[in-house]
């Protein structure tokens, strides 16, 4: 008989021993990042059974697998809670693609040089801020790939949200009441800019702007009841200052100062979700605190496959699941051979009614597959789940300047306790005419970032 020398119970000793000491150390076999930086493979970082959801399962999975409430409990522990219940409780479904070994395709081109170029020179400061090692902003790409702590694993997330210079996205939300309707359905601008940490133009800042981090910046186009209703917030470089947040409300007819702390409540009727939750980390990451490795496992994370812009001009989604068949998007998964879990606490926040949130990031990339809140009583409050993918559809496929973009592709944010969602997709255009874009230089900043085109939109 021939025994294995990694088997099943490796990678999990591994793992439990890492977080009982409060570390991580991406890769099990080898380093995950100098791995990467060798080849760009991840392969010979982890063993068989983290490469594989055949292997990870012992065959009662595969590959090409449908998860249903039928199989579910196979892959438990490979979900957060509430993608769990909805699967066992609600008739989500998703089906199982193969683990991404490629960590190029994980990462838009830029960003994944900017990390390899930029490698070792992070450093967290006195304050906790980010910053080179010769103490300036930082530069572009993940600041701690091999990241050792929860605070530097969140750091990777907040400094870019969506890993380009600039974005342009086109969102179509629907929100889901109760009974399975569609109680609200808007499209809406979400535009990024950052001012640090630029990957590509030859320089890593925007002259005179090395203060901020980056501006970002809603605008819903449609009902026409939000129709004109926008908001922009300034980032601090700083991590411990509450964003500058402007807005124009119809209803007001006026641009408006916004409480800034106060990120805690939907932008509008019906949605979910808040500006806190923007991708894991909607807020300054030291008005949070208590970080903490919670644990380090394998996950199942819509990490590749999403993009259906072969199939769907606009790029939306085929629809399942819930009372009238249309709670969930169809989407698909992928066994993540290692995930960090970090929870923190809100500690800037006195009257937030979150307790601590707990964020799940992909070790290959740092970057959020899963996130769930708890409210003050301590209780699973709300998830927020993304799915990514590089933007190819059989003969379709979306340039990002030379190379192949790479983007977030649609979220599902539920409300468990009073069971409404909101789903959304990155979209080709909404009305209005905007469409997704990125990369796109200084005409984002004029178009859609300044007070000015706050209030050139809303009027």
């Amino acid at each position: 008989m021939h025994i294995a020398k990694f088997g099943h119970g490796f990678s999990r000793r591994v793992f439990l021993e890492r977080t009982a000491q409060g570390i991580c150390a991406a890769g099990v076999l080898a380093p995950l990042w100098s791995t990467i930086a060798r080849s760009g493979d991840i392969t010979k970082a982890y063993p068989a059974e983290l490469l594989s959801i055949d292997a990870h399962t012992k065959g009662r999975i595969k590959t090409g697998d449908v998860i249903t409430a039928a199989n579910v409990d196979i892959v438990k522990h490979l979900l957060d809670p509430v993608a769990y219940r909805q699967v066992k409780e609600m008739g989500r479904r998703f089906t199982i693609v193969p683990t991404t070994t490629d960590a190029t395709r994980l990462f838009p081109h830029e960003y994944l040089e900017a990390t390899l170029r930029n490698a070792g020179k992070g450093r967290l400061d006195a304050d906790g801020n980010v910053t080179t090692s010769d103490g300036k902003p930082w530069i572009g790409g993940n600041p701690f790939p091999d990241a050792k702590t929860g605070l530097e694993v969140f750091a990777n997330l907040v400094l870019s949200w969506g890993r380009h210079n600039d974005s342009v996205y086109a969102i179509r939300d629907w929100d889901i009441s109760p009974d399975g309707a569609v109680s609200y359905q808007y499209d809406f601008v979400w535009a990024e800019q950052n001012t640090i940490g630029l990957t590509s133009g030859g320089t890593p800042y925007i002259e005179g702007k090395e203060d901020k981090l980056r501006y970002q910046a809603v605008y819903f186009t449609a009902p026409s009841d939000a129709k004109g209703t926008a908001y922009l917030n300034t980032w601090y470089n700083d991590q411990r200052k509450f964003p500058d947040l402007i807005g124009y409300i119809p209803a007001f007819k006026r641009v408006r100062n916004f409480p800034t702390n106060q990120r805690f409540e939907p932008l509008v009727p019906g949605i979910t979700y808040f500006l806190s939750d923007a991708w894991g980390a909607g807020d300054p990451m030291l008005t949070w605190g208590n970080y903490k490795l919670v644990g380090t496992q394998p996950m199942l994370g819509s990490q590749s496959a999403n993009f259906t812009g072969g199939r769907n001009a606009n790029w939306e989604r085929g629809l399942h699941g819930g009372p009238q068949n249309q709670t969930f998007f169809d989407d698909y998964k992928e066994l993540c051979p290692e995930c960090f879990v970090v929870e923190c606490e809100p500690v800037g926040y006195p009257r937030s009614p979150v307790s601590k949130k707990r964020v799940y990031i992909d070790a290959r990339n740092m970057m959020f597959i899963g996130y769930v809140t708890f409210d003050r009583r301590g209780e699973l409050w709300k998830s927020f789940e993304p799915a990514f993918s590089q933007y190819v559809d059989g003969n379709t496929k979306v340039m990002d300047g030379k190379h192949v973009a790479w983007s977030w592709t649609h979220v599902m944010s539920h409300d468990i306790q009073t069971n409404r969602m909101s789903r959304f997709v990155q979209a080709r255009e909404i009305v209005g005419g905007v469409r997704s874009e990125y990369n796109q230089g200084p005409s984002i900043y004029s178009r859609y970032l300044t007070e000015q085109a706050v209030r050139r939109f809303g009027t």
